[in-house]
């Protein structure tokens, strides 16, 4: 049968694909606009599988709250190219994702994708677009947090979206710049109790072993002044190396120095104060607390006071009780 540019027209509004996608479609379908819609449906799968071991770095990550202000959602979907990822249709899927994350509230990021969306499942949505725009386009990411109050954060370019949830409603542009430090500093809890032990273990057990290394480094360094050698030639064998082609030092002073710096450091690593170190690593462990957790970090804004503070100048009993960050790097 012939297709006028009427039915052409009429699929393109329906689907979003191209002219001649269309054409092309309604053509193979003889005309029928259900089994041109299952044509560009199966074009996307074609393409999602060719370019299955392509790289979808790009995309836009959105996050999204109810009208209640107590539920929030945020979803990261991707794509090849950043031209791709400021396409209308692209950012209008994203948009729709969020807000049907919001309102259905799925368990997971594979409920989401089995979730009805305008009459197919948002996988075939996600689909049917990589058919359309010709790139390979995944849902790859989905958050979702409950709390007296929440508050939503796109950072430009939608390239980072944050929720953070509050124990009490609060004015719109505190939490907006909450959900900024979250989106900037990328803590890793709310607080210090919040920290997995794991995490904490992890990082006191890398806080001691620096400890150590410094303690020892050190010892060799003094050793190396009070002898009177040069500390940059000392430094490694390459220096060294550099030193005696230079004529700096001779091949017995070299080996004077290798000597030097291994019993020093064998020296040191046998008398290593145990409490000494224990409370440099504690401090160090502090430290971290200080720059990873949200509510000890430095306010991006002011960095006198933390964002516990922070909150507390707009009243003393609020607090940030949850977060979640997600960003084109998930």
């Amino acid at each position: 049968m012939a297709i006028t540019a009427q039915d052409v027209n009429k699929l393109r509004k329906m689907t979003g694909a191209g002219m001649m996608d269309c054409k092309k479609a309604l053509v193979e379908a003889d005309g029928d606009f259900d089994k041109a819609i299952d044509i560009i449906r199966k074009r996307g799968q074609a393409i999602a599988s060719k370019r299955a071991d392509r790289e979808a770095t790009e995309g836009a990550a959105i996050a999204k709250v109810d009208a209640a202000k107590k539920h929030g959602a945020a979803i990261v979907l991707n794509c090849e190219t950043d031209f791709v990822a400021k396409n209308e249709s692209f950012v209008e899927l994203a948009n729709k994702i969020a807000e049907l994350a919001v309102s259905k509230k799925p368990a997971d990021l594979e409920a989401l994708k089995n979730e009805q969306l305008e009459g197919a499942s948002v996988a075939s949505k996600v689909t049917e677009l990589s058919g359309i725009i010709g790139e390979k386009i995944q849902l790859s990411a989905y958050e979702s947090i409950d709390a007296e109050s929440v508050i939503a954060y796109i950072h430009a370019g939608n390239k980072i979206a944050t929720l953070v949830g509050f124990n009490k409603s609060l004015d719109e542009q505190v939490g907006k710049n909450v959900a900024m430090q979250v989106a900037a500093m990328s803590p890793v809890s709310v607080s210090r109790e919040d920290v997995p032990q794991s995490v904490i273990d992890h990082e006191l057990e890398v806080a001691i072993d620096k400890t150590k290394e410094d303690q020892v480094n050190k010892a060799v360094e003094n050793a190396l002044k009070k002898a009177g050698f040069n500390l940059y030639i000392a430094e490694n064998e390459e220096h060294i190396n550099e030193g005696i082609m230079k004529g700096n030092i001779t091949e017995a002073q070299a080996d004077e120095i290798r000597k030097l710096k291994a019993d020093t450091a064998d020296n040191a690593r046998k008398n290593m104060n145990d409490q000494m170190v224990q409370n440099i690593a504690k401090g160090r462990l502090n430290k971290f607390f200080k720059d990873s957790t949200l509510m000890e970090q430095e306010y991006i804004w002011d960095n006198k006071i933390s964002i516990a503070q922070y909150l507390a100048q707009q009243d003393k009993e609020l607090k940030a009780v949850c977060f979640k960050r997600i960003s084109l790097a998930n």
